[in-house]
């Protein structure tokens, strides 16, 4: 098994499941008392939205690769970044190591292209929304990628911002989420990627009409499949 190294603490609370997911893999998988090899490089997320909201890329970029040859001077492998949003400066992570990165994006549109789908829905933060770094990147698998309008995607931020990062799970948010994806489904999108880690938090099946596809359980899965290979 490959020493796995994480960027985490965008949230700490996506970051909990990411740890978890990625462990009871390893065990469903391996059987036993075995779970992962991994180290993990946790960064002060206040840091990180502080740049973000800024627009300070580059100066994020440059944390973030900081962490990923931290982790890499620790003995990781490979390298994968436990956000959405922060795979906007996943080319400066990319650059500054030479060990194999799992990048968030492709495993979703994987993913959504093996469920035979075509045109799909994305809620996330408003980065993630509205920039181009993202959804270019799953269009790139050949995919349609629809976002909501703007005052769904305002709402979509703020609680992601607002409460899930804080920890925060309120079914009154669970049931604007639900709106939000009604919404998407009659703009034609046949399944909705939950592209913002926090968001499996709130968002199940249930609520959905379509497949929702939970991009931490993804990546974690892709994570372990990747240092088992």
């Amino acid at each position: 098994m490959r020493r796995i190294g994480l960027i985490g603490g965008m949230s700490w609370e996506s970051t909990a499941a990411y740890y978890r997911l990625i462990n009871e893999d390893v065990r469903d998988r391996l059987g036993g008392l075995h779970s992962a090899r991994l180290v993990l490089d946790s960064v002060d997320f206040a840091d990180v939205e502080a740049l973000q909201v800024d627009g300070r890329w580059d100066e994020a970029g440059e944390l973030l690769a900081g962490s990923a040859r931290r982790l890499v001077g620790a003995g990781a492998e490979l390298v994968a970044l436990c956000t959405n949003t922060m795979h906007k400066v996943a080319d400066s992570i990319e650059e500054a190591v030479d060990v194999p990165f799992v990048h968030l994006a492709d495993v979703t549109a994987d993913a959504v292209r093996a469920a035979g789908l075509g045109r799909v829905g994305l809620l996330g933060t408003a980065f993630t929304m509205e920039q181009a770094f993202y959804r270019d990147r799953v269009a790139s698998h050949g995919l349609d990628v629809v976002v909501p309008a703007a005052d769904d995607r305002a709402q979509v931020h703020r609680v992601i911002y607002d409460e899930l990062c804080r920890g925060v799970v309120l079914d009154a948010s669970r049931r604007t989420y639900a709106e939000v994806i009604g919404r998407l489904v009659a703009d034609g999108a046949e399944g909705v990627i939950l592209g913002c880690t926090e968001i499996e938090l709130l968002v199940r099946a249930a609520d959905s009409p379509v497949p929702v596809f939970p991009t931490t359980a993804l990546h974690a899965r892709a994570i372990v499949d990747a240092a088992l290979s």
